[in-house]
C-alpha cells in the first residue's frame, strides 16, 4: 500500500483509497484484522491522526468497522444488501438532482430497469411479494389517502415487484431507480395523474405476476410508463407557460 506524500491531495484521503484498494482487489479479506494506528503511521510515515481521519472515512463507506478491547481493531467488512441499499439511493437521489436530470430520462432509465427484472418475477414471486402489491393496491384505492401516502404506497408496490425477481444483484441495482427516480416522477406528476389509472395498471402488473405472464407484466408497464411520460411533459410544459396577468 503506497501513497504519495508530494500530492497536494489530503492525507488521510491518499490511505482510505489505498487500503480500499486492497480490500477491492481481495488482499485484505472480510474479517480480517487491518494493521494497528501505529503500524499503519509507520507504514505511510504519517501521524496517527491521519490514520484514523482514513479509517473514518473507511467505517463511513462501512468497509471496515472497528471494535475495542483487548481483540479489538479495524476490521475488513462485510458489506450487505440490505446495508447497501442506503447508500445506493443516496447516491442516486444526488445524482438526479445535481446533474438536472430530466424527467424523460429518469422515466426511460426507471421503466427499462424495471421491465428487465419482470420476466423473473414472474416466474419467482411469492405469496408474500404478491401479498404486499395486493395490499398497497388496496391501500391506493382507500379515500382520503393523502398525497404523500399514496406516493409512499406507490414506491413500496414497485419495490415489491423488483423484490420479486429473487435476485439480490438486481434489488439492489434497482433501488436507485424505484426509490431515487420514482420519487422524483411522483413528485411531478402527482397533482395530474390520475389515483384510479394507477391503481388499474397496478392491478393489471400484480395480477399477470400471479398468473406467471412475464410478458403481459411488462406490457403493463409500457403502458404506465407512456402514462407517466405523457403527465410529466403535460405538467412541465403546464409550468413553462407564462401566467396570464391577473
Amino acid at each position: 500500500m503506497k501513497i504519495d506524500p508530494d500530492n497536494k491531495a489530503d492525507l488521510s484521503a491518499q490511505i482510505a483509497e489505498a487500503i480500499r484498494e486492497e480490500i477491492m482487489a481481495g488482499r485484505l479479506i472480510v474479517d480480517e484484522r487491518l494493521p494497528s494506528e501505529a503500524e499503519l503511521a509507520d507504514h505511510f510515515e504519517v501521524s496517527r491522526p491521519t490514520v484514523r481521519e482514513a479509517l473514518k472515512r473507511l467505517a463511513a463507506q462501512s468497509l471496515i468497522r472497528t471494535a475495542r478491547g483487548a481483540f479489538g481493531g479495524a476490521f475488513v467488512n462485510r458489506l450487505s444488501y440490505p446495508e447497501a441499499y442506503g447508500q445506493h439511493i443516496t447516491t442516486s437521489t444526488l445524482l438526479l438532482s445535481m446533474n438536472a436530470i430530466s424527467f424523460d430520462v429518469a422515466c426511460e432509465a426507471r421503466y427499462a430497469l424495471e421491465r428487465a427484472c419482470t420476466p423473473l418475477a414472474a416466474l419467482r414471486r411469492t405469496p408474500d411479494t404478491l401479498a404486499t402489491m395486493r395490499a398497497e393496491i388496496h391501500r391506493q384505492g382507500q379515500p382520503g389517502l393523502t398525497d404523500e401516502s399514496f406516493c409512499a404506497s406507490d414506491v413500496t408496490f414497485h419495490r415489491a415487484l423488483v423484490d420479486s425477481a429473487d435476485n439480490p444483484v438486481l434489488s439492489y441495482q434497482l433501488a436507485g431507480a424505484v426509490e431515487a427516480m420514482q420519487p422524483l416522477m411522483n413528485m411531478i406528476t402527482f397533482t395530474a395523474r390520475s389515483r384510479e389509472s394507477i391503481v388499474g395498471f397496478h392491478t393489471r402488473i400484480a395480477d399477470a405476476l400471479e398468473r406467471h405472464e412475464g410478458d403481459t407484466a411488462q406490457a403493463a408497464l409500457s403502458e404506465l410508463e407512456a402514462y407517466t411520460l405523457t403527465l410529466g411533459r403535460d405538467v412541465m410544459a403546464a409550468r413553462a407557460r407564462p401566467r396570464k396577468p391577473a
